[in-house]
């Protein structure tokens, strides 16, 4: 793991942390058992085969 060799500054800190962002979820409409649902793209597939239910 590196180990930074003096102590940054809070600015510095800050200004690199702010730089991290998460992004959005991609959501997409499916119709699954005549209900429109908005559900993650990743998760779809596995929506439309029955692996996961809705709750």
């Amino acid at each position: 793991m590196a180990v930074p060799k003096r102590k940054m500054s809070r600015a510095n800190t800050r200004t690199r942390r702010s730089t991290w962002k998460a992004d959005l979820t991609q959501l997409d409409n499916v119709r699954i058992h005549g209900r429109k649902m908005a559900i993650p793209r990743r998760l779809v597939k596995a929506y439309q085969k029955g692996l996961i239910t809705e709750d």
